[in-house]
């Protein structure tokens, strides 16, 4: 029989809800807090809206072995399922749930509380940003989750969380790339601060793939980042100094391209009768085609 959880008030701030989760993330603890119950592990069913959805399978296998010596030290926290009648929804703990499945525990101890559906997933986030072993774009997802979602601002996050401002600034930042470039941080084949040099590149993916193959440091991932971004510097101020052409060059461009059967350009200087013809050739036919119009006409 369930014992009678004590009523707490809802819509609360998020240093009342890290109170509930402080204490949640470390299993080794000397001092565990007492279950209000325990529950056949059956009954206990996991968050369908749990931000997190990998859990390595080794680091579940440690904590199995170390549930069949010890138990489980620290309960989970769950709420009433909001479905199931006699069932129980974890807000925070899933990995303990998990773990203790495959220790073949019959029954785990849990924390009930009464949460809303907002602050189950605020609570599920704010579990997963406290790990230590939470890949850098996870961790980022979950700043921006906390913010978007709940309107939390970044000194807030920084104050409750124990993190510098700075630190969830850069975090956050690296959702900035590309999708190719977050895949190779969460499969650990780029660290954080290779990424983080990469934010400003105008090509990131192609500079991490360069980064992975060579294996350079994050010292060299800098130095590589900032002489692209310079270059493309370079290339934009290029772009912008040279002239549009008009529509008259542009046809005449396109007449000769059609007769020559190669790309021809016309870059003719504006308010003078001079500039250059550049004819671009693909092989060295295309070359004796042209070396041969030309002496035709002396």
């Amino acid at each position: 029989m369930a014992k009678k959880t004590k009523q707490r008030g809802l819509g609360r701030g998020l240093s009342a809800l890290m109170a509930d989760v402080s204490e949640d993330n470390n299993n080794n603890t000397s001092d565990p807090k007492s279950p209000d119950i325990l529950v056949p592990i059956e009954k206990v069913q996991p968050n369908p809206d749990q931000p997190r959805r990998i859990f390595d399978e080794e680091k579940l296998q440690e904590l199995a072995s170390s549930i069949r010596e010890k138990g489980v030290i620290q309960p989970l926290i769950v709420r009433k399922h909001p479905e199931l009648e006699d069932n129980y929804e974890i807000v925070a703990g899933e990995r303990r749930w998990r773990a203790s499945q495959i220790a073949q525990r019959h029954n785990i101890p849990v924390l009930v509380r009464e949460f809303t559906n907002t602050e189950v997933l605020e609570v599920a986030i704010i579990e997963n940003v406290q790990r230590a072993d939470l890949n850098a774009m996870d961790e980022a997802l979950g700043y921006n989750q906390l913010m978007d979602k709940f309107g939390h601002t970044q000194e807030k996050l920084a104050e409750v969380l124990g993190k510098s401002r700075s630190h969830i600034a850069n975090s956050v930042r690296l959702l900035n790339l590309p999708n190719e470039v977050q895949t190779y941080v969460r499969e650990d084949r780029l660290s954080a601060g290779h990424a983080r040099a990469l934010i400003p590149a105008g090509d990131p993916a192609s500079l991490a793939r360069q980064i992975i193959k060579k294996g350079l440091s994050v010292r060299d991932a800098e130095k590589i980042a900032k002489s692209a971004q310079a270059e493309g510097a370079v290339k934009k101020a290029r772009l912008k100094t040279q002239p549009t052409k008009d529509a008259d060059t542009k046809a005449l461009e396109g007449d000769l391209t059609a007769n020559l059967g190669m790309k021809v350009s016309l870059n003719h200087k504006p308010g003078q009768e001079k500039g250059q013809l550049v004819i671009s050739y693909d092989s060295f036919d295309q070359l004796d085609t042209i070396c041969g119009i030309l002496s035709k006409s002396h």
